[in-house]
């Protein structure tokens, strides 16, 4: 067992609270800080599929993060279901992609990574998935894509956080600064004032960047509002994912639709839009006619932490000793939480590390301000 520090981690969204539960379970003292309510972000926002959207478009460096995530989803949710009662519903249904202009650079990164994905008849597509609208031309499938409830997932990981002696989880409490001891950072200012630690982990998404430049640091974090609409339908209406044009439909046990999502750049603003809603109801239509008679139940967005390729940042800052980071997940921040928040407890603890660390290393990826 490592030696006991204080930790302070900000930002109460999956990548925080799953940072917060690893170290935990590894005897650390955690106080969790978050500026609103805890994953009411980027982690309330996204749909929830354990897996990249097109994850043959990533680096080697968001591959390896997301394969080992994705074989490691299933125990994690038995393990919080068994902590809490509180299922986080990881529902594994497969994913057809439809119309890719890409389909053989997928089919050749599948091959190479001996991952499941293969092209399937579109006639078996509309079998498999009768309520599919017409028009596609050809699809690959991969079978083993799981999507996770991710509201569930929030309520869970708070819950078995409120259940650890060690952990203090304080919501409404914003960040506003760090305390420093000549090179080392010893804590933050924040809403309640001085709070002290040993470490301190930033993982604040899209408001890291922000944060981390009150230390004269250019972090290139920056929002990507995505808004979504959810449908309700009878729980057998659809029976897998699909995707087409950049747009996703994805079915919850219970018959809820998801379906999305924008990408824009609009700063911190996160308003849903009625442009927005027209558009994700067009998309929704084409790829389930259907869907034109369903009751939208839910119109919301949320900002994405966006980052250069994606590249979520983990590690120690340099120059700064006692900060780390684990933020900067961009559009796969749920896909990719349980490897970078194993890998970043790995490097916090000075224990073997889960995959090769350096690619994801804030050192030489952050500039001074000027």
């Amino acid at each position: 067992m490592a030696k006991q520090q204080q930790v302070l981690v900000i930002g109460g969204g999956v990548i925080g609270l799953l940072t917060a539960y690893n170290l935990a379970s590894k005897g650390q003292q955690v106080r969790l800080l978050e500026r609103s309510d805890l994953g009411r972000e980027s982690s309330w926002a996204g749909g929830g599929i354990v897996s990249p959207l097109y994850p043959w478009r990533y680096s080697p460096a968001v591959t390896a993060l997301a394969h080992w995530s994705q074989d490691f989803y299933p125990q994690l949710a038995v393990q919080l279901f068994g902590d809490t009662g509180i299922d986080p519903e990881v529902h594994t249904t497969g994913l057809y992609w439809l119309d890719l202009e890409d389909q053989a650079p997928a089919l050749e990164w599948a091959r190479r990574e001996g991952r499941p994905l293969s092209q399937v008849d579109i006639n078996a597509v509309h079998d498999a998935v009768p309520v599919l609208g017409s028009g596609y031309q050809q699809a690959i499938y991969m079978a083993n894509v799981a999507n996770v409830r991710n509201p569930r997932l929030v309520k869970s990981l708070k819950a078995a956080l409120q259940a650890l002696p060690n952990v203090h989880i304080d919501e409404q409490c914003q960040v506003t600064g760090f305390i420093r001891d000549a090179q080392r950072v010893v804590g933050v200012n924040s809403a309640l004032g001085e709070l002290r630690a040993d470490q301190v982990v930033l993982c604040a998404g899209a408001w890291s960047g922000e944060l981390l430049s009150s230390l004269g640091l250019a972090l290139p974090v920056e929002p990507v509002k995505g808004q979504m609409i959810l449908y309700k339908c009878a729980a057998d209406f659809l029976s897998c994912m699909v995707l087409a044009k950049g747009r996703y439909a994805i079915p919850r046990r219970d018959g809820h639709i998801l379906v999305g999502s924008t990408l824009e750049h609009e700063g911190f603003d996160k308003t849903p839009t009625a442009s927005a809603l027209d558009s994700l109801k067009t998309s929704a239509v084409e790829l389930i006619p259907a869907l034109a008679d369903a009751e939208v139940v839910g119109h919301w967005a949320g900002l994405r932490p966006g980052s250069p390729e994606g590249i979520p940042y983990i590690g120690q800052v340099p120059g700064f000793d006692g900060l780390w980071l684990n933020c900067g997940h961009y559009r796969n921040g749920l896909v990719l939480a349980p490897a970078s928040c194993q890998l970043f407890c790995d490097l916090l603890l000075g224990n073997q590390p889960i995959i090769d660390p350096q690619p994801y290393a804030p050192a030489g990826r952050i500039e001074a301000r000027v």
